[in-house]
């Protein structure tokens, strides 16, 4: 069953930062069966909190979601992403 990493950025405070990550988050999917499917596309807030970009990631299952983002790869890019922005992230299954 397909899995979704959606990441919801709710404030930037470090551009270079995120330029940073944005540089090493891509590339870390290589090897992985991930799908990006948003990426920071214009957002109308319906409920809640306005969002300052959003990001959403298909993969075929929690297991393969849950690989990607403990990978070294990613773990490094993770740690640029907390210089720059607050973030929340979740793991969601599809149906």
């Amino acid at each position: 069953m397909s899995a979704y990493i959606v990441f919801i950025k709710e404030r930037e405070h470090d551009a270079a930062a995120m330029a940073d990550y944005a540089a090493k988050a891509g590339p870390s999917l290589g090897g992985h069966p991930g799908k990006p499917l948003a990426y920071y596309g214009p957002i109308e807030t319906l409920e809640g909190p306005e969002a300052a970009g959003c990001v959403m990631i298909e993969f075929p299952d929690m297991d393969a979601a849950r690989a990607w983002y403990a990978s070294p790869a990613y773990q490094e890019a993770r740690k640029l992403r907390f210089q720059g922005a607050d973030y929340r992230v979740f793991i969601t299954q599809g149906l």
